[in-house]
């Protein structure tokens, strides 16, 4: 089984509590809000987008796009920053990293590109995973501003802006206003399998489950 590199959560009270064993980099895969003031290494992201360019996609045309932002390194971080609904940027402010991502509207042959959000969603799964074995936390956010994101980064007609991304290792949830310390220690909890997996007609339990 895959080992994921040894993370500051004392309390594990995020790893998943599966009802059945999967891999380590999946169990402990969680969003956080609070960060450490570290920054991330090259060498660390370098192999999360590299872990990200090899997923699946339709007919290969690899819709996703990133649009990467160091607070402690690069001049477009507060363009970055500027792209977040409010709510968002209080918390994502302190992250060492944060990242754009971006779908193409059409195929290679100019066709719309109908599963380009699903793809690039196949792209952050991977680097999230990747992002976990390195010892690192990634939170996703739709709480975005994508006509401002068009404007700042002069993204083309044909991509959406999709998502904003931060990526750091895991800090002091003290560090968060009360509302969300609550969340950043509650346990993760999931729809169990039986609502979700289906096999005959909608609704009805898979047999795979019993």
């Amino acid at each position: 089984m895959v080992q994921a590199a040894e993370h500051n959560d004392p309390t594990d009270i995020k790893r998943a509590s599966t009802s059945v064993p999967i891999l380590d980099v999946l169990a402990d895969r969680w969003s956080p809000r609070a960060w450490q003031d570290r920054p991330v290494e090259d060498e660390k992201l370098l192999r999360m987008f590299e872990a990200a360019r090899w997923a699946a996609s339709s007919g290969n045309e690899q819709s996703w796009r990133f649009l990467l932002a160091r607070r402690h390194f690069d001049e477009s971080w507060e363009d970055a920053l500027a792209c977040l609904v409010e709510g968002n940027r209080e918390w994502a402010q302190a992250a060492p990293v944060l990242v754009l991502t971006a779908a193409a509207t059409e195929t290679r042959r100019g066709r719309p590109y109908k599963h380009a959000w699903h793809d690039l969603g196949l792209a952050m799964g991977n680097l999230s995973a990747q992002a976990t074995a390195e010892g690192l936390h990634v939170h996703q956010m739709g709480g975005i501003l994508p006509d401002e994101a068009r404007r700042r980064f002069g993204v083309p007609d044909d991509f959406d802006i999709v998502t904003a991304v931060t990526i750091g290792y895991l800090g002091d949830p003290a560090s968060l206003s009360e509302r969300r310390r609550e969340s950043e220690l509650a346990p993760r909890s999931r729809r169990p399998l039986q609502e979700t997996l289906f096999t005959g007609t909608w609704n009805t339990e898979s047999p795979i489950l019993k």
